[in-house]
């Protein structure tokens, strides 16, 4: 089977790189791709030579574009339960507290905020942009609501979410509002990237590693009050599956970019 997760680590610095690699689906994310890193991030828990972790995605054109359309995934047939495939594809929902620095270009959306909203802070070149497609195909925009408010002022994850495919927030409006850390040249995100994470992993990691977890710990709370709400919230909104298969092939193909 086919790697969908590449992982390279520096012994040296310290620094391990864990790269989404389907660039031909935009880097969206299968249930294979979940199952593998969810993998990655348990083997970096137990792995002491490795002190930081960059985050990024193959290719030009995304990150990531969240779950992959052609993923089958089962729900049970209640309004108060939903099965979400995403809910453990991040960092700290499997109990990694090492730092994680995101390098975004290209498209960010969906579920790629599981993924963004679990790392300690963003660094993205000018073609990244971010949005939410979930309101326009009929879905509730539940977990990324939640982790997305944690990073962004109310105002401008609110409108990011309800206004779907018809916005996005590109990379000067992002760093500009604070999503994204630093900004910089085309091609430099994961030079830039890297270079912060090699600091981090040059500093005690009993002290760091505290810092990250208690970084979390002064969101977690408002996060599991979200998520709590999340499932009924995407079992009573959401729209059939037909239904949304319809909207998303009949979907708009301009948008803009703020």
């Amino acid at each position: 089977m086919s790697s969908t997760v590449r992982v390279s680590a520096d012994k040296d610095t310290g620094v391990a790189v864990v790269t989404l690699d389907r660039p031909e689906r935009l880097n969206a994310i299968d249930l294979a791709m979940r199952d593998e890193l969810q993998r990655v991030w348990g083997e970096l828990r137990f792995d002491d030579s490795v002190r930081a972790v960059v985050l990024t995605g193959s290719g030009e054109r995304a990150f990531c574009t969240g779950l992959d359309r052609d993923a089958v995934v089962p729900q049970p047939n209640s309004p108060y339960m939903a099965d979400d495939p995403l809910l453990r594809v991040g960092p700290k929902a499997n109990d990694l507290w090492k730092p994680v620095v995101a390098a975004v270009r290209g498209m960010a959306c969906g579920g790629a905020f599981y993924l963004l909203g679990e790392s300690e802070f963003l660094v993205a070149e000018p073609s990244a942009s971010f949005f939410d497609p979930h309101t326009t195909y009929g879905m509730v925009s539940a977990y990324e609501s939640v982790l997305m408010a944690q990073r962004m002022p109310y105002g401008e994850v609110a409108r990011m979410m309800l206004m779907g495919t018809a916005e996005r927030i590109g990379a000067q409006r992002a760093y500009d509002i604070g999503l994204v850390s630093e900004l910089t040249e085309p091609g430099g995100a994961l030079a830039a990237a890297t270079a912060c994470a090699t600091v981090l992993a040059g500093y005690p990691p009993e002290g760091v590693q505290g810092t990250v977890r208690a970084l979390w710990a002064a969101r977690e709370s408002a996060v599991a009050a979200g998520f709590a709400q999340a499932p009924h919230l995407v079992s009573l909104g959401n729209l059939p599956d037909e239904r949304q298969a319809e909207l998303f092939a009949h979907r708009a193909r301009e948008f803009r970019t703020r």
